[in-house]
């Protein structure tokens, strides 16, 4: 289980001044070169092909008598 819970949101991306900028949800925020947010593309989905071929985290079913 990760230290964090998980956002459902996508984060927004956009173009400004020749830069990739991702904005959200949350805290999230990132400038960065064009180069740069392609690569993070690409590692980025291939991290969601890999999270949805794996099992989600079970969770105990709670026993009320």
């Amino acid at each position: 289980m990760s230290p964090i819970d998980p956002y459902d949101d996508p984060t927004d991306a956009d173009s400004i001044d020749g830069e990739v900028v991702l904005i959200g949800p949350g805290t999230i925020a990132a400038s960065m070169t064009p180069k740069a947010a392609a690569e993070t593309a690409r590692r980025l989905r291939h991290a969601a092909r890999k999270a949805c071929g794996q099992a989600a985290p079970s969770t105990p079913e709670s026993d009320d008598g």
